[in-house]
């Protein structure tokens, strides 16, 4: 009798449990941001929270919460219920920040779930329009000749630009000099004004500068060429062959998140993500909607985590 009053009490516990995430969602749910109101990554987030906010039915709050390299917004989200009603919408940084950050009191890898990638951010090596360099075969040329000669940007130790620069050194076995800054603007400003030789940059801030004719693009650090810059090569192209250093963007949710759940999110992302509307609102933002649901983004995080641990460890990158 005791078994069987057991068995039933299982069935009516997993039969409540259903029974709750059927309703799912029954109230807003909260998207966290680790990263400041206004970048590129808020406004991505801004655009899927509204058009996944009127499939759901519920209000989808962007939560910003900035600071460390976006480890302070991730940890508010790794130490929360995993009931369904948080997520982390990351960066690049997500995949980068386990070899930056070795001691965080969490654990990216074990303390997250992956529910759907949402954007990739296409990567422009620039250099000032004044610059001689045409192309990358130039630039790395003069590079090889004169070693530690030739400076590149970034908007901080081990961000993304400082990251692809290291990648690109790596790659080509030259020594260039890091100059970090304290954000992408006055970094791109100096670039521009000749002070630095060159910079990786995400399309959606150095492009309206090559617009402008006050930077050339030599190679975009994408896996493909531009529809925009279709004269363009990659980087790939250019002679360093499976170069590739975009930015992206993804959701993430506590590990325990239920299955159903993180199976409905990834399935409502899909619909945005394939939205005409959406679309068109990613193009303006110079971002690419990304196809991958959370299988595709858990191999896409584990081969980028792997990577960047590489250029990390090799160039002894430490954060402030």
């Amino acid at each position: 009798m005791k078994a069987i009053s057991k068995i039933l009490l299982a069935a009516a516990c997993l039969a409540a449990q259903t029974q709750v995430h059927a309703a799912w969602p029954d109230k807003p749910i909260k998207l966290v941001v680790p990263y400041s109101a206004g970048g590129a990554a808020d406004a991505l987030a801004r655009a899927v929270a509204t058009e996944l906010g009127l499939r759901l039915k519920q209000q989808v709050i962007i939560d910003n919460k900035p600071g460390a390299g976006g480890t302070i917004g991730a940890q508010s989200v790794a130490t929360a219920p995993a009931d369904g009603y948080t997520f982390l919408y990351d960066a690049t940084s997500f995949a980068v920040n386990p070899s930056l950050y070795p001691k965080l009191p969490f654990n990216y890898g074990k303390d997250f779930v992956p529910v759907s990638m949402v954007a990739r951010i296409p990567t422009l090596l620039v250099v000032p329009a004044s610059s001689p360099f045409k192309t990358v075969a130039d630039l790395v040329e003069y590079a090889k000749k004169n070693p530690a000669k030739l400076s590149y940007a970034s908007a901080g130790n081990g961000g993304a630009a400082h990251l692809s620069g290291e990648l690109f050194k790596q790659g080509y076995k030259i020594s260039l000099v890091h100059i970090p800054y304290r954000g992408g603007a006055p970094a791109l400003t100096d670039v521009a004004g000749g002070q630095v030789d060159m910079m990786f940059s995400a399309v959606t801030a150095s492009g309206p500068m090559v617009k402008a004719g006050r930077l050339r693009v030599l190679a975009t650090a994408f896996d493909k060429r531009l529809g925009s810059m279709p004269t363009v090569p990659t980087v790939a192209e250019a002679g360093l062959k499976g170069f590739s250093a975009y930015e992206w963007n993804a959701i993430f949710a506590p590990a325990g998140t239920p299955a159903d759940v993180v199976k409905r999110m990834d399935a409502e992302m899909r619909d945005v993500l394939a939205s005409p509307a959406m679309r068109e609102r990613f193009a303006t933002l110079g971002a690419l909607p990304a196809a991958g649901g959370a299988k595709e983004l858990g191999d896409f995080v584990s081969a980028e985590s792997a990577k960047w641990a590489t250029v990390i460890k090799t160039a002894q990158i430490k954060v402030d």
